[in-house]
């Protein structure tokens, strides 16, 4: 089994229930979670005027390629009727793959760690409660290590601790 590292945001609708619903998905195509973040409530970046987003990351096992499970996050945000009408546009559900394994993917449509993970407080806290001692293989350094000194301006709780995930 692969290791993979997966982030989730929702900002419209049952927020919390959406990322839920992503994640009984996901153990349909058999990627299974073992690890939930705290789901997060966290203030929209690029396109302010919107309400405020839930993030969580989850740490899952799968036998799936890193293309696969591309296809089937598609095929779950569709389900969730995920447009693109512009960068950082209001949404039921985003999932990214963050991690898989330590492998390092650059293709088109798939980069592997996700570049912006250093970037992105909304992903970086709940990454480092389920995962706080991952190798980031581009940077060639512990995560704990790059993020020292993370600043956690509007990001707080929502929802503490492990998910119900088995419904």
């Amino acid at each position: 089994m692969k290791k993979i590292v997966l982030s989730f945001g929702s900002n419209i609708g049952n927020r919390v229930r959406n990322i839920e619903k992503a994640l009984h998905l996901l153990k349909k195509f058999n990627i299974y979670p073992k690890e939930i973040s705290s789901f997060y409530l966290t203030e929209p970046i690029g396109f302010v005027f919107q309400p405020s987003f839930i993030n969580a990351v989850g740490i899952f096992q799968t036998n799936l390629s890193p293309q696969q499970v591309l296809k089937i996050i598609k095929k779950i945000e569709n389900k969730f009727y995920r447009l693109r009408f512009f960068k950082n546009a209001p949404r039921l559900l985003d999932i990214d793959i963050l991690f898989y394994n330590s492998e390092i993917i650059n293709e088109k449509n798939l980069k592997i760690p996700h570049p912006q993970i250093l970037k992105r407080n909304f992903v970086l806290i709940p990454l480092l409660e389920v995962a706080s001692d991952l190798y980031h293989p581009v940077a060639k350094k512990p995560l704990k290590e790059l993020v020292k000194d993370i600043k956690k301006n509007g990001i707080k709780i929502w929802k503490k601790g492990k998910l119900n995930i088995s419904q």
